[in-house]
């Protein structure tokens, strides 16, 4: 193997962690990794990534499972409507530009990270649904598997949030539900690819390989780390793939102007600035909602009012009192 396969196969290993940790993230590595270190084009690198990712999921669904935290339901019914969309996705993707579909790869994995570092507020008192209605599950799943087979997203990144912030269940179970969704969902993606793109199954068995090693630790990792952390991690992850994505499908002249990334860097901190006054904001709120208590000091007791001779008990000639 050369220098290039080498490196591509080590590296595969963080996107098995990826997965078995985040519940998403797989195709947000594979896609960049096949095509700016295995040197793959783009469509080819999207469809690879789909049976990389999927085969990984598979795997890494497994430690989950024991763990009990997959909702089988939700994730069957969501995969089966996100594979009719992603192997619709595939087929459309023929006649897309594969700059235009990594560019809107990218923009997708900006917009879902916002929302998964800012997370939902919480509501006191509602009970953790165990299973998503059956509607509205079919109609994420559908869009979600749309997106899938168009940009070679195993969905995680959109399946994780669909679940976690629309659904109401803890991350965790997110995570282990979503496995289950982008393996039905990666391998219908791939269906529809394999009629017009040539896989290197050499390379694509040597990634999915490593990947498999990855996801078995990540999966054991996942269940030892606290849920807002998780989230939070999985959300600025996604950010800096996005950006990276991003910024390698501008123009070169426009991609190395100094005055682009000192106008990204300014959007960065007032983001930044924006969501710190936010959370600042929303502590005061809370405080003012539920005020503590003054302590009270208690002060000299006031004296009571003197007994009078005819308030005393009267006593006999015996001192004994009558």
């Amino acid at each position: 193997m050369t220098a290039t396969v080498v490196l591509t196969v080590v590296l595969a290993v963080g996107i098995g962690v990826s997965l078995g940790l985040l519940g998403g993230g797989g195709s947000i590595l594979a896609v960049p990794l096949l095509v700016y270190v295995a040197d793959l084009p783009a469509k080819e690198a999207i469809a690879t990534s789909l049976l990389v990712v999927g085969a990984t999921s598979a795997v890494a669904v497994i430690p989950h499972a024991r763990a009990h935290r997959v909702r089988w339901r939700t994730g069957l019914i969501f995969g089966v409507a996100g594979m009719s969309g992603a192997y619709a996705g595939g087929r459309l993707a023929a006649y897309i530009p594969g700059t235009v579909l990594l560019a809107g790869f990218a923009l997708m994995m900006l917009a879902t990270s916002i929302a998964m570092i800012r997370g939902r507020r919480p509501k006191p008192g509602k009970p953790v649904p165990h299973e998503l209605p059956v509607l509205h599950v079919i109609a994420d799943g559908v869009i979600v598997g749309l997106v899938t087979g168009l940009v070679g997203a195993g969905g995680g990144f959109l399946v994780v949030p669909a679940l976690a912030l629309l659904g109401g269940l803890p991350m965790p179970i997110a995570v282990g539900t979503s496995l289950l969704v982008i393996a039905m969902k990666s391998f219908a993606g791939l269906a529809g690819y394999l009629s017009t793109v040539h896989i290197n199954w050499p390379l694509a068995a040597a990634v999915t390989a490593a990947a498999i090693l990855g996801s078995l630790a990540g999966g054991r990792l996942a269940g030892r780390i606290p849920e807002v952390i998780l989230r939070k991690t999985f959300g600025w992850f996604v950010a800096v793939m996005g950006v990276f994505v991003l910024a390698q499908q501008l123009p070169s002249g426009l991609s190395t102007n100094p005055i682009l990334w000192v106008g990204a860097a300014a959007l960065a901190a007032a983001g930044t600035a924006w969501a710190l006054t936010r959370r600042h904001r929303r502590s005061e709120t809370s405080r003012d909602a539920h005020p503590t208590p003054p302590t009270e000091i208690p002060g000299p007791v006031p004296p009571g009012p003197a007994a009078r001779p005819s308030d005393l008990p009267s006593a006999d000639h015996h001192g004994v009192p009558s």
